[in-house]
């Protein structure tokens, strides 16, 4: 993490000045704006980098030595037999097909939206597969 806070603060840096320069040069007050608000979003990122980095263990990342497989680890469980993302893509699919045809289109997409993402996330509540 140490490596990417500094990656972080860098760029907030380089956006800094680019946006000093830009404001003198330009003067034109909403690319300024949106380049000093770049960079505090930036060093806002870098500065809870840093602040991490202190206080955890040092990671795979920060030894040069390292392989990838270094920081490998558990990445979560992902359900091997799930219908409800094709429900889900489907409810989504006719919501944004509703704006270019029409609104009507949008109320019918709403119960398949709904029922596709209430049954994605409460999956394992219930049925046979309750106990994984």
């Amino acid at each position: 993490m140490k490596i990417q806070g500094r990656m972080f603060i860098w760029l907030s840096v380089f956006i800094l000045a680019v946006a000093v320069i830009y404001g003198f040069w330009a003067k034109e007050p909403v690319g300024t704006t949106a380049l000093f608000m770049a960079f505090g979003l930036s060093i806002m990122v870098g500065y809870y980098l840093a602040f991490t980095a202190r206080r955890v263990d040092t990671g795979a990342q920060d030894n040069k030595d390292a392989d990838v497989a270094d920081d490998a680890g558990e990445l979560g469980f992902f359900s091997p037999h799930s219908w409800q993302p094709l429900v889900l893509a489907v409810g989504g699919a006719f919501a944004f097909l509703g704006v270019a045809i029409g609104w009507w289109l949008v109320y019918i997409s709403a119960p398949l939206l709904v029922i596709g993402l209430f049954g994605w996330v409460l999956e394992y509540y219930h049925g046979e597969n309750q106990n994984q």
